[in-house]
């Protein structure tokens, strides 16, 4: 069993920054890749920033230069360190996971928390 627990959201001022966390669990081979999505009420999710096992990464274009992902692999852990926050940026942030286990291949979600800018 495989598990994302998430930490970090909360609320802060426009200008501020946060940092969120998730951490798999469970009976791990390897992953290929973690991110981060985010959904805003009456919009689709999208993904903010993903990193792969070999450390590329990928950002939207509405975060690049304010947001930074990172892993420790040993930890099976990823962060995002979100800098000069906007209200905009303002959503439910989900943790990703691509990851392999004794079954295969599979995709896994944490539950999701709230991250709020106010102005």
């Amino acid at each position: 069993q495989v598990q994302l627990v998430e930490s970090g959201g909360g609320l802060v001022q426009a200008g501020g920054s946060l940092r969120l966390s998730c951490a798999a669990s469970g009976s791990i081979f390897s992953i290929n890749a973690m991110g981060w999505y985010r959904q805003a009420p009456g919009k689709q999710r999208e993904l903010v920033a993903a990193i792969t096992s070999g450390g590329s990464t990928n950002y939207a274009d509405s975060v690049k230069g304010r947001f930074t992902i990172s892993r420790d692999n040993a930890k099976n852990t990823v962060y995002l360190q979100m800098n000069s926050l906007k209200p905009e940026d303002t959503a439910v942030y989900y943790c990703n996971a691509d990851l392999w286990v004794v079954a295969g291949e599979y995709d896994y979600w944490g539950q999701g928390t709230q991250v709020t800018v106010s102005s």
